[in-house]
């Protein structure tokens, strides 16, 4: 079956595109990536699917929504589009979760996914976006579907003081307020071995409206949000070999958006928002706190060939979610997470010839996770969840005639959780009953294994590098979620296996030309015992347990054939299937909150003199039909709702008045589309229908100093 599945993939047909680009310059086949192998190193030499979206990338995407998720699903062909709310739901990589990063500390809350991990960071402080695509074990628990690191801004001048102003005003055709933003970034060197980056940034967002002006649900709303984020980095080279670096980075967002809820009919009338809201006492949705602290030390000699990459970190992170009438006596939840941990890194050269050399990178990763989900009165909803992971690891690495490379690891995953003794809530049935509250005893789960990854590149010449790979991926994913839901009145009972997913890939990329750039990859990724949600009789979503496979196809073409003009595009497809029975029997499909729609994006820009840059972005999604609604009541389930295919346009430009001053101007949704965002429709809710953004524009002064 496995096998039968990777030929399919490896060799369907590929409508080849592009990573979207923001700038007139052509790939950079030297860059240099960090995520991939925890240390610098050329893309040229990872034997796999990597996404980089570079500063200017998202400084222009940042032109038209400051929205992290809208930024990525416009540059990464593999992740599913945006909901356009607060929250990431649905927003896969490959059909699976992502385990998302700022600097290497991991934002994600595995062990209840609350879908807040992606929307963390303001992009005023991103250098880059590195997405690794695959299941992954590198960085620990959660990353079935690859990563998502934000590496923020360093230093870069040898000045005591420079610096980047920006200020810019949003809003729609449809009156209303409009939106405000402003960031402020300075670095510079102190002395000759201390450097700075400080960063400080604001958004105060507008009503949000659709295409015909109505306002948007409130549920979940970035509308009439209050957006802070700060950052503050201190290094000091000791001397030529050693740098210590201390870092903060911090986020917060916070909703008083004051309107009604007119929940409209599924596939006929969406829901929106009207008049004022229900007087209730609540505390505003939004995520009020994100705090990040790191300390690294680097040393490049440590002793004869080998170098010390030593990381602690420490996140206190909360999020805050709207009213929900589901649990008895109602009422607002938050999910609030604490990590500590520590990354130790050593980096030895076994030998380094003309023609060859190998290295051995290993270590040893400490993690400690504190989650919980509880009400605003006081009430659990999961238990106390307590988990340690202490991960060793070794990752060898050669390159053989500066052609090919082989890269082969392993990892042993620890991982020990204790569980709080608590009550589950009592829930609201579909016929208006409640389920009765059960006391569950608590306890010590402990997982044990042992993961690996092997990949190989062969780059024959500039115009064809092969590369193939398998990688597993070790996650406690959704824990609480199935805690929560407990039937049984202890958790021994529960099935709360981990997921270890195998990933497989096999792809070709290179430079055709001077002017054509390619990519085109395929995967396969199976898992003996997956997580989907699903929703059960009593409106409650519940977690699937089932044997699954997920295989699909990318690529990218970009094309640069004169140097004021590039275009180019992306396309992306995947399928999913599971196994609800023991006979291996695959004839069930994965549902859409996990597999997304085929997905096209395409850009162009163009710079007809130096000052001035001019581009249209377009995404395409395909319509997916994958399920058929209940021969009862002729409704979709949860996750099964059939989506429709759109495609909307966002214009951006901008003109360089000097050295020092910038202007720009962004349309979101160009042609005011309307449309509905792909969860209005697999959910199929009526609280979940909603329309997507209509025309906004985003006018925005920069200055450099």
């Amino acid at each position: 079956m496995r096998k039968a599945l990777l030929s399919v993939a490896c060799l369907g047909t590929v409508t080849l595109s592009a990573q979207v680009k923001d700038s007139l310059q052509t790939k950079d086949v030297d860059e240099i990536i960090l995520t991939a192998s925890r240390k610098k190193e050329n893309i040229k030499e990872i034997p796999g699917s990597v996404t980089i979206v570079g500063e200017k990338q998202v400084q222009a995407q940042l032109t038209v929504n400051s929205d992290i998720t809208s930024i990525l699903q416009y540059t990464v062909p593999s992740l599913a589009t945006s909901t356009g709310q607060t929250s990431n739901t649905g927003q896969t990589l490959r059909g699976r979760q992502v385990l998302v990063l700022i600097d290497g500390i991991p934002q994600s809350t595995p062990l209840r996914n609350g879908g807040r991990d992606l929307r963390v960071i303001d992009p005023s402080v991103i250098e880059r976006i590195e997405v690794i695509k695959g299941a992954s074990s590198i960085y620990g628990n959660g990353a079935d579907g690859g990563i998502i690191n934000y590496i923020t801004r360093k230093s870069k001048s040898d000045k005591n003081i420079s610096g980047i102003s920006q200020i810019g005003i949003t809003g729609q055709p449809y009156g209303g307020t409009l939106g405000f933003r402003a960031s402020q970034l300075l670095s510079g060197q102190i002395t000759k071995n201390f450097d700075y980056v400080a960063s400080l940034a604001y958004e105060r967002t507008g009503y949000l409206k659709d295409a015909d002006g109505v306002n948007l649900s409130p549920t979940y709303s970035p509308a009439k949000m209050d957006n802070y984020n700060g950052m503050l980095k201190l290094g000091y080279n000791i001397n030529d070999n050693q740098r210590i670096e201390a870092s903060y980075i911090g986020y917060a967002s916070k909703s008083d958006l004051d309107l009604g809820l007119k929940t409209g009919k599924y596939g006929i009338t969406p829901t929106i928002g009207e008049g004022r809201g229900l007087n209730l006492d609540t505390t505003p949705q939004g995520t009020p706190r994100n705090h990040n602290y790191k300390l690294s030390y680097d040393n490049k000699n440590l002793f004869r060939g080998t170098s010390l990459n030593v990381n602690l970190y420490y996140q206190d992170f909360r999020t805050v979610y709207g009213y929900s009438d589901t649990f008895f006596n109602g009422g607002q939840s938050n999910v609030i997470s604490e990590k500590k941990g520590a990354r130790l890194n050593f980096d030895t050269q076994l030998w380094n010839t003309q023609k060859s050399q190998g290295e051995v990178i290993y270590g040893v990763d400490i993690l400690n996770d504190q989650t919980v989900q509880k009400l605003e009165d006081g009430r659990y909803w999961t238990p106390d969840m307590d988990m340690t992971n202490i991960a060793p690891f070794l990752l060898v690495k050669i390159d053989l005639l500066k052609k090919l490379t082989i890269k082969g690891g392993l990892r042993y995953e620890n991982m020990k959780v204790k569980v709080g003794d608590f009550d589950t809530l009592s829930t609201l049935k579909a016929d208006g009953t409640f389920t009765k509250s059960i006391f569950v005893q608590g306890g010590n789960l402990e997982y044990n294994a042992l993961v690996g990854n092997i990949g190989i590149r062969y780059n024959i010449n500039s115009s064809i590098n092969l590369f193939g790979s398998f990688s597993q991926a070790y996650s406690i994913n959704e824990l609480g979620r199935i805690l929560r839901t407990s039937t049984s009145d202890t958790i021994t009972n529960l099935e709360t296996k981990p997921i270890i997913v195998n990933n497989y890939e096999l792809g070709a990329t290179g430079q055709l030309s001077k002017w054509v750039n390619y990519e085109v990859t395929s995967y396969v990724s199976t898992s003996k015992l997956g997580a989907t949600f699903i929703q059960s009789p009593d409106r409650a979503l519940t977690i699937q347990r089932a044997p699954e496979v997920v295989y699909g196809v990318e690529g990218f073409l970009h094309f640069t054939p004169v140097k004021w003009i590039n275009f180019g595009g992306s396309y992306s497809w995947m399928e999913g299937i599971t196994s609800l029975k023991d006979d291996g029997d695959y004839s069930a499909k994965i549902n859409n909150s996990r597999i997304s729609a085929p997905k096209i994006l395409a850009y162009v820009q163009v710079k007809p003199i130096r000052s001035l840059s001019v581009g249209l972005d377009m995404l395409h999604a395909f319509k997916q039909d994958r399920f058929d609604p209940s021969t009862k009541t002729g409704l979709y389930v949860y996750g099964e709702g059939r989506v429709p295919e759109y495609t909307v346009f966002n214009f951006k430009s901008s003109y360089e008045v000097n050295q020092n001053w910038k202007v720009s101007l962004g349309i979101e949704n160009v042609f005011n589309k309307l449309y509905q965002p792909a969860i209005s429709w697999w959910a199929a809710r009526d609280n979940d229908f909603t329309n997507s953004l209509g025309m906004r524009g985003t006018f925005m002064i920069e200055y450099k100093f």
